[in-house]
């Protein structure tokens, strides 16, 4: 098997644990927060800081300028270039999963990749929440419309595409339907048929 995993995936929908899952599975290394810890060594910025400011990338002119003048990249920018570096890294030392950061689109040119999107409807995503961050029902929809429009905004800033949108996944499952297991053995077998 000589393909990249890439898992992108809805807020509490269970990517993160599918995709480790999937690495036991097939024997590969897992990578998620790893990409974030990587990049904050080599930069010098905190992982929080890092995660931070992935989620808040902008356009704006005035952000432009606060941050480093017009003629320096912004600093959002300038994260998502060394985290493209760190992922870029990782996949060339062989098969692999790597969980968000656009992955999908980062190694999509050089990279032999089986792109997937892990979705489920939203009671199953309240009560994730509700169960590990022990809030109410309102709070956790808050916190998924949150989440998933922050998402949004960063895939379409950096790619230009449509987070989500089936045509840029070679497979897209949803977990209310199929469990992590199941979703799981799914994307291994689906990998190990397209060698």
């Amino acid at each position: 098997m000589s393909k990249i995993i890439t898992i992108s995936r809805q807020y509490a929908s269970g990517g993160s644990e599918i995709g480790r899952r999937v690495a036991k599975l097939l024997g590969i290394p897992y990578y998620d927060r790893t990409i974030i810890d990587i990049t904050a060594k080599e930069s010098g910025f905190s992982p929080e800081y890092i995660e931070k400011i992935e989620q808040s990338a902008t356009a704006s002119l005035l952000y432009n300028l606060s941050v480093g003048g017009i003629y320096c990249q912004p600093l959002s920018d300038q994260l998502f270039v060394a985290q493209c570096n760190v992922i870029r890294a990782l996949a060339d030392n062989g098969p692999c999963i790597i969980v968000g950061r656009c992955a999908d689109y980062v190694l999509r040119k050089d990279y032999d990749c089986f792109n997937v999107f892990i979705r489920s409807d939203d009671k199953f995503r309240i009560d994730r929440i509700v169960e590990f961050d022990k809030v109410s029902e309102q709070e956790a929809l808050n916190i998924i419309r949150q989440k998933d429009k922050a998402r949004r905004k960063h895939y379409k800033y950096y790619t230009d595409s449509d987070w989500g949108n089936v045509t840029n996944y070679d497979l897209s499952l949803n977990t209310a339907v199929f469990g992590f297991d199941k979703a799981a053995q799914i994307i291994a077998d689906a990998v190990s048929c397209n060698k």
